[in-house]
């Protein structure tokens, strides 16, 4: 099986580009939390190896509470990734966010409350520091590259990731303005929480489609002429996240530097190694087998 250095997760439309533009090969990964969403590709772009995911799968099958997000990041971290860029589509919540823009978030208020959020859910106590849950360097990365392209990128944006699937009534979107949001998702956790969890680092280009219900459709403006428009920003802010992570790319050295981000679990293990059970140990042992003392006899 293949290796990458810098994994992918996103929409159908940023795969469909670069497989266009690359090629590459699907792969399927067996996890301990079952299937990925879909096949990974792996392919090389701009000299670097990479592993594309499909987040919610061929067809957009899956809603964001169904996405399989522990099987997704582990897959990647199967495969040697060290980083991860991830994109999703948001409304705004802010009048300079337009539809169309691209926002690189650097905060986020986590609303969901069916999603598995964590890999150590069983037989081990483990509490990862998440004060800045998108990696400030690989934003870094990004910022920088955002100079080499015309769409208009926002530095930083607090992301509500809500439960979903439907949207947010007008009283909970002014909800959120008021706490100080800049955007409202449903995919961003836990997904960020895991790659933490994993030691990847992970940064997230949020692609505003839409103001969110707060503001008012113009007088008169029929759901299809709404639904075309929302399609058209995804396509142009799908776009500008296509050519700001190519940029990005082409800036990122070959090996990924060292990130505090890869050593998240070094202070964050508060199991006894001598008190866990060597099934627990087997299943996580990608995750966790350099922190763990050798096993005994008794083991």
């Amino acid at each position: 099986m293949g290796k990458a250095q810098v994994g992918f997760i996103g929409g159908t439309g940023l795969g469909e580009m670069l497989h266009k533009e690359v090629g590459g090969e699907p792969v399927s990964i067996d996890t301990p939390f079952g299937a990925t969403s879909a096949p990974l590709l792996l392919t090389n772009w701009n000299g670097v190896d990479i592993a594309f995911l499909s987040r919610h799968g061929a067809g957009h099958r899956l809603n964001p509470s169904s996405v399989p997000y522990r099987a997704n990041i582990w897959a990647l971290k199967s495969l040697g990734v060290r980083a991860i860029i991830a994109s999703g589509a948001t409304g705004s919540l802010q009048e300079s966010i337009c539809p169309g823009h691209l926002v690189l978030c650097d905060q986020v208020i986590d609303k969901t409350f069916r999603r598995a959020g964590t890999f150590f859910d069983e037989g081990m106590a483990v509490h990862v520091e998440l004060a800045e849950p998108f990696c400030p360097h690989l934003r870094s990365l990004l910022a920088n590259a955002a100079e080499h392209v015309d769409t208009k990128v926002h530095m930083t944006g607090t992301y509500v990731c809500m439960e979903g699937p439907q949207f947010s009534t007008r009283a909970e979107s002014r909800m959120h303005r008021q706490w100080g949001a800049d955007l409202i998702g449903m995919t961003c956790m836990p997904e960020a929480r895991l790659a933490r969890e994993a030691e990847i680092c992970y940064a997230l280009v949020a692609l505003p489609t839409d103001y969110d219900c707060w503001r008012e459709s113009p007088p008169g403006q029929a759901g299809d002429q709404i639904m075309q428009s929302v399609l058209k920003n995804l396509d142009t802010a799908t776009r500008g996240a296509h050519a700001l992570i190519a940029a990005t790319l082409q800036a990122m050295p070959d090996a990924y530097p060292s990130c505090s981000c890869h050593d998240a679990l070094k202070l964050a293990i508060w199991t006894d190694p001598a008190q866990l059970e060597p099934k627990v140990r087997t299943r996580l042992a990608p995750l966790i087998d350099r922190y763990m003392t050798k096993p005994t006899d008794a083991d």
